[in-house]
């Protein structure tokens, strides 16, 4: 089973990212969860989102304590949150940020897991017009895990979003995607 917890800001998209991923696991025949952690928090305030994903039942229903995969929508939030607590020693941190994966192992002092960058929000704003990370940041989790197919989330992507934005969004996000699919960058 792989495990994967995402950390944004309230209005990033991460309960929708974490939950798109498990959709798509779903229509490759997998099994999966994706839900949300938050309470009173407001627009801005630290939000997290997981995501399972297993070839059999899913008979765990609790947040991810142990993710081997970390997907972090927003860098400012390196500064306040521990976004590796419970990653192992060999997990994968994915971050939004213009900088390289080395500047950020640096300036956080980040000693664990592999680093993998790509600039979602500029991404975002080039393709869909607004600085919404989560859409591009499935395109770098996948490029980055390998854990399901990229058509697949595509053909997804266009099923559900077609139902309620317009094809101009809706081409922006698949572009998006495949931009960060190309652009995510690895120590």
């Amino acid at each position: 089973m792989i495990e994967i917890r995402w950390h944004g800001r309230g209005g990033q998209g991460a309960k929708t990212a974490a939950m798109l991923f498990a959709e798509t696991a779903i229509e490759e025949g997998k099994f999966a969860q994706g839900f949300p952690e938050y309470g009173p928090e407001r627009m801005g305030a630290p939000v997290k989102g997981f995501t399972r994903i297993d070839d059999k039942p899913i008979r765990v229903h609790s947040g991810i304590e142990n993710p081997r995969v970390v997907v972090v929508l927003d860098q400012t939030l390196l500064e306040t949150i521990d976004v590796t607590e419970g990653m192992p020693e060999d997990g994968i941190l994915i971050i939004n940020t213009e900088k390289s994966p080395e500047q950020i192992r640096k300036q956080f002092g980040i000693k664990k897991g592999k680093i993998y960058t790509v600039n979602a929000t500029k991404i975002a704003l080039d393709t869909i017009g607004r600085p919404i990370p989560n859409t591009v940041m499935l395109g770098a989790l996948i490029k980055v895990t390998g854990v399901l197919d990229l058509d697949t989330l595509l053909k997804n992507i266009v099923k559900k979003f077609s139902k309620k934005f317009s094809d101009k969004v809706v081409e922006g996000n698949v572009q998006a995607i495949k931009k960060a699919f190309e652009e995510v960058k690895g120590e």
